[in-house]
């Protein structure tokens, strides 16, 4: 993938949308690992902190990339990458982050990086799988997309609030490229060339994964929304009962 070429863009888009999609809360730990620190001690404990999380999930991506290239290992991806995709679709549990401040600067840098490090799994297998193989891609990608993360991500995260649609295009596009990723393990790439080329190059498996993880993330979300307006009223006449 060339430099510049419209592949390369589309690419660097998706993992600046993975990123902003998947580490919103990025942020909200930083914020809370620095904040008991001396307002001197803050900026610096921000910017080793992001300095350390960018450098541990460089290394984390490629390291995935290098392991995509075994056979079957994209196959697996590409389900953990639905799951994942379906999973930002369903309505989430609102739950305060158990992040404990540091009075200290290097306690906080460590902070960060071991939060960030236990939330990378999900976004590091779908940078790698959107970069395609491409090392330069991948640290291109997210020095562009981790500041924005940092900088813009309450923007962020009041937009997908006010209009979920972006959450449900976000699910969409993390199966377009899960299914993308699945037609070209190395175990399927040489039998899809032979009979079945279209699916890759018409994007069909892409797009059919983009539009089941929709489908079904709403799905389930509605499924579960009614579950929960059933146990109300099952609580509500409990209630009753009991007075």
């Amino acid at each position: 993938m060339e430099f510049g070429s419209p592949e390369f863009w589309i690419a660097v888009l998706q993992i600046i949308a993975i990123d902003i999609l998947l580490g919103g809360d990025n942020a909200v730990v930083i914020a809370l690992a620095c904040r008991n620190l001396p307002e001197k001690q803050r900026k610096l404990g921000i910017f080793w902190g992001v300095f350390g999380a960018i450098a541990l999930r460089v290394g984390l991506t490629v390291f995935a990339v290098t392991l995509l290239a075994i056979p079957y290992l994209k196959i697996i991806g590409a389900i953990l990458l639905l799951w994942i995709g379906i999973k930002l679709v369903m309505p989430q549990d609102s739950e305060e982050h158990n992040i404990d401040a540091s009075t200290s600067l290097t306690g906080a840098i460590k902070t960060i990086i071991v939060a960030d490090f236990v939330m990378s799994l999900d976004n590091v297998i779908a940078v790698a799988a959107a970069a395609k193989d491409s090392v330069g891609l991948i640290v291109f990608g997210l020095l562009v997309s981790i500041p924005i993360i940092v900088w813009c991500s309450t923007i962020v995260l009041k937009l997908m609030e006010r209009y979920p649609v972006i959450i449900l295009f976000g699910g969409g596009l993390l199966g377009y490229i899960a299914g993308d990723m699945f037609v070209r393990d190395v175990a399927l790439k040489d039998w899809i060339d032979v009979n079945m080329a279209w699916i890759r190059d018409y994007r069909v498996a892409a797009f059919a994964c983009a539009i089941g993880v929709m489908a079904i993330g709403k799905i389930i979300s509605r499924r579960v929304a009614r579950a929960q307006a059933e146990q109300g009223v099952i609580d509500l006449a409990t209630d009753e009962k009991k007075t």
